[in-house]
């Protein structure tokens, strides 16, 4: 009688270790699955912070470019502003960046060596833009035919 005791003694300890067992490894999963969680999210803002230092730097390279070179010149770039910009504000010699993270709203100032006027719309996507030097400052400008067909041949008589 004592063995049978043993026995289903034994397999109640065998079923609970096999429960902690499974708990440790769940605990396990999860922790890992919120450390990735973490750092995907940590990635994907530095992806997009970077696009949008790229965005900045090319526009402001390029009016400086132009601007130096005199009223007449007139250049058009082609730069992809990401997902999440909530404001984008062009004047004086900056170029302000408001644009949403996983942590808020994060604000980004790019400084130029030349004055700076223009509009440039906030929504997502590869923009054609036109930076154009006057006597005063340069013009930016969004170019809206970037995506617009070529003109058909004429028919030939």
């Amino acid at each position: 009688m004592d063995s049978c005791k043993l026995t289903g003694r034994n397999r109640g300890q065998a079923s609970i270790e096999y429960l902690i067992m499974i708990g440790f490894v769940i605990f396990l999963i999860i922790s890992i699955l919120g450390i990735s969680l973490f750092y995907s999210s940590l990635i994907s803002d530095t992806v997009k912070t970077n696009h949008i230092r790229n965005f900045a730097n090319k526009i402001i390279s390029s009016s400086e470019r132009v601007f130096y070179a005199g009223e007449p010149s007139l250049t058009t770039i082609i730069a992809y502003l990401p997902a999440g910009v909530e404001g984008l504000g062009i004047g004086g010699k900056e170029i302000l960046l408001n644009f949403s993270t996983s942590t808020g709203i994060t604000r980004i100032s790019f400084s130029s060596n030349v004055p700076l006027s223009g509009m440039i719309t906030k929504s997502e996507g590869v923009k054609r833009i036109k930076i154009e030097a006057t006597s005063t400052n340069v013009v930016i400008s969004e170019d809206s035919s970037l995506f617009s067909p070529p003109p058909s041949p004429s028919p030939s008589p």
